[in-house]
């Protein structure tokens, strides 16, 4: 086991304050997240299905479930949730930023198709917000953070896809706009556990406390001082 560096004596410390946060569902539709739409679809007519095995398994039988069980929980808390989904508004991608429109193009993924929805089983409840970015980060190209102000949230906890690109990028953004971010290990997914592990352990390094599923429910449910 390699030992901590310098930084991680620098990192954030605090609580979870169910009153102060919000817990942020980032790109978990069926473009990317669902193997027989979008992304899946394309690799399958490729022969390449293999190539998200990983990817598709993990959203299965750990992300959904797990993002289940912090939905319920803060919908008992009384904490909000808000729902980002990444994609084009523009049926030809054209409003999309040229590093995204390509794979936006490729999945379907565009406001009003299919593809563009949340996943099955995460869907939002009535009054639960969806904000669509059409970048990688919400802050960027969304109003996330004055809805953020405007609610008295000082907290995000961050799960979905894809680990490395999007829930990165998103929680590094929230905590240089001084949010203090939690991101769950086993909520959020990318293509490898290599590339997983490596992005987890980036965020560590100042930007973020990672957590576990269970361990955010305990701190969740625990009153704040």
């Amino acid at each position: 086991m390699s030992q901590p560096g310098f930084v991680d004596a620098f990192s954030q410390t605090f609580s979870i304050d169910a009153g102060e946060t919000a817990l942020i569902v980032v790109d978990m539709q069926n473009a990317t997240g669902n193997r027989a739409m979008g992304l899946g679809k394309l690799l399958a007519g490729k022969g390449e299905s293999d190539r998200a095995a990983y990817r598709f398994d993990r959203i299965e039988q750990l992300l959904v479930p797990n993002i289940q069980r912090l939905q319920a929980a803060f919908r008992r808390a009384g904490a909000d949730i808000i729902y980002i989904t990444y994609g084009a508004n523009s049926p030809d991608a054209s409003d999309a930023p040229p590093h995204m429109a390509p794979i936006i193009r490729a999945t379907n993924n565009i406001l009003g198709q299919p593809e563009h929805d949340i996943v099955d089983g995460l869907q939002p409840l009535p009054g639960e917000l969806v904000l669509n970015k059409t970048t990688q980060g919400a802050f960027r190209s969304t109003g996330l953070d004055s809805t953020l102000r405007a609610k008295g949230i000082r907290t995000v906890v961050t799960v979905g896809v894809s680990t490395n690109n999007c829930v990165a990028m998103t929680s590094m953004e929230a905590c240089d706009h001084q949010y203090q971010v939690v991101v769950v290990s086993d909520g959020t997914g990318t293509d490898s556990e290599d590339m997983q592990q490596a992005t987890l352990t980036m965020l560590r390094r100042l930007w973020a406390r990672v957590l576990t599923t269970d361990e955010v429910l305990t701190e969740l449910s625990s009153p704040s001082d």
